[in-house]
């Protein structure tokens, strides 16, 4: 409106406007010694003109204004009363199924009394309730909507028949957990899915995976002689399968409907610190670099900190240099928010960058948004100008063995760099193409040293079936100083003999696996250890 109000009060002045350039024009004609073509009043006509179409445009621009205020004005009025209209068939909706409902709990009520429905009811909010006693009214349809329902509702209390798990669970019995899981190892999926409901079934939840964490330290993971305690491995992956379930339970929103007995007490969270306060001292002397980002025990401190929420007991920064030890874990991202960390991360990628782990770096910098100041594509090329400067300045003064190793480490940083650019997408800063052509390379080298080292080796006889040897038979008697090739050779097995080279494809550009393979059993969890640095999915 205030344009419209401008521009009538320049419609208001033309008529000044012209005026003065009248006077102009005149007092130009009198001065100037050259008569003009135009007279003033061709000049007055034409201006005229111009005012009189931008008047009647100006016009048409209002009545148009004023239209499209009135179609607002009654569309939005036609909106209200349309919403009014549905509130209204909201409301009687609502007051007819209040009314079945009540109809519904009646009929049972001088049916079954009271006492028969109070396991049905307790623990099932409002819309499951009118489903289970609609069902046993027998009304087929809340039936088949309650079996769709049930499954599919978090926290909520299904009809169902208890499992081993959640027996155990409700009988707080922390070595038969162990026990159970230990046996269906091979379950471990769809039991990793089940403890967090079946925890909610415990008198209380903390401190049945507390007592859990009992026997963690009760010995070493490798022996004497080498060998692993299958066992005790997989006790201590069972302990963190269970934190790691509890502080689900915790986010899922489960909380609110846990009772006072169940929640977390300041008891429960004294004898938390307890263990982690043993637990501290066998993690000073944890070798970060051996541990290659994956350190079972140090996971396992963390994520009690962060599921027990004992984390301000202890120093952040010690904290904080716990965490290049299980940067390749999956749930890394995770515990280091829970563990209010965010902060510390740009300092805890310039620590991975100077020990040589880019890869781990760039997946921090993608998780907490940091790429900004630690640009991926650059670090990617440095990491691989690395390890490739490495297996070629020492090529010279390497045994095969050792030169085999370095440029299997080659390998490896290649396909863990193009792993990475995969997950974040990031082929157009990086093409991947020029590393998948290295890749065939050195994988077509290796088989070829692998053929030469086949064909050198020397073949033994064959022996016959029964044990004997062939012997040496002389076809033709010794006539001649120079022997012909059957006299050199009296028998075809005398000759030696060698096995034909194996025949070796190169690996396709888009199958070469980007993970080395496991070191250790196929128990469950996702810690292996390797020979170098791989990317890891955060």
């Amino acid at each position: 409106m205030d344009d419209t109000q401008s521009v009538a009060t320049l419609f208001d002045s033309t008529t000044s406007k012209i005026q003065q350039l009248q006077q102009a024009f005149a007092e130009l004609e009198r001065h100037s010694a050259i008569s003009l073509n135009l007279k003033w009043k061709e000049l007055e006509e034409h201006f005229h003109g111009l005012e009189k179409s931008l008047k009647t445009r100006f016009d048409e621009l209002e009545d148009q204004e004023k239209e499209y205020v009135t179609e607002v004005t009654e569309a939005q009025q036609m909106l209200e009363k349309q919403e009014t209209a549905v509130v209204a068939k909201e409301l009687a909706s609502l007051e007819r199924l209040q009314e079945k409902r009540d109809a519904a709990l009646s009929v049972l009520f001088d049916k079954h009394g009271t006492s028969s429905l109070e396991p049905v009811v307790k623990g099932v909010n409002n819309s499951m309730t009118d489903l289970i006693l609609k069902e046993n009214s027998g009304v087929g349809a809340a039936k088949s909507g309650m079996e769709d329902v049930c499954p599919a509702e978090k926290g909520s209390v299904c009809i169902e028949q208890p499992t081993e798990l959640m027996k155990l669970c409700e009988e707080m019995d922390a070595q038969g957990l162990h026990k159970f899981i230990s046996d269906n190892h091979k379950n471990v999926i769809s039991i990793r899915e089940e403890i967090p409901v079946a925890l909610k079934r415990a008198a209380n939840p903390f401190s049945l995976v507390l007592d859990s964490l009992k026997g963690f330290y009760a010995g070493e993971i490798l022996s004497s002689d080498g060998k692993k305690d299958v066992s005790l491995l997989g006790l201590r992956r069972t302990c963190l399968m269970l934190m790691e379930s509890l502080e689900q339970l915790l986010a899922d929103g489960v909380p609110d409907s846990l009772f006072d007995n169940q929640r977390l007490t300041s008891d429960i969270k004294e004898k938390a610190k307890v263990i982690a306060k043993e637990w501290k001292p066998k993690l000073d002397q944890l070798d970060i670099e051996a541990s290659s980002g994956n350190s079972l025990e140090a996971h396992a401190f963390l994520q009690l900190l962060a599921t027990f929420d004992i984390d301000s007991q202890f120093d952040q920064d010690e904290i904080c240099k716990l965490i290049p030890a299980v940067t390749r874990r999956r749930q890394t991202v995770n515990l280091c928010r829970s563990l209010g960390l965010s902060h510390k991360m740009p300092g805890l990628i310039e620590v991975l960058l100077n020990s040589g782990r880019k890869i781990e770096a760039v997946n921090l910098a993608y998780a907490f948004k940091l790429t900004e100041q630690f640009p991926p594509v650059p670090l990617l090329k440095a990491y691989l100008k690395e390890a490739k400067k490495v297996s070629q300045v020492k090529a010279g003064s390497m045994s095969p063995g050792v030169q085999n190793e370095m440029n299997e480490r080659e390998l490896s940083a290649l396909k863990a760099v193009i792993k990475c650019i995969e997950e974040h997408k990031l082929e157009e800063q990086y093409p991947v193409d020029p590393l998948q052509k290295r890749i065939l390379l050195l994988e077509k080298a290796k088989a070829d040293k692998r053929r030469a080292a086949e064909a050198a080796k020397p073949q033994t006889k064959r022996p016959r079936a029964n044990g004997s040897s062939y012997p040496r038979i002389n076809i033709m008697p010794d006539k001649s100083f120079h022997r012909s090739p059957f006299e050199r050779y009296p028998y075809a097995y005398d000759r030696q003999y060698v096995y034909a080279a194996e025949t070796h494809h190169p690996t396709p550009m888009g199958s070469a696996p980007y993970t080395i393979p496991r070191t250790h059993s196929t128990f469950y969890g996702n810690v292996h250890q390797v020979q170098y640095q791989t990317a890891y999915l955060y």
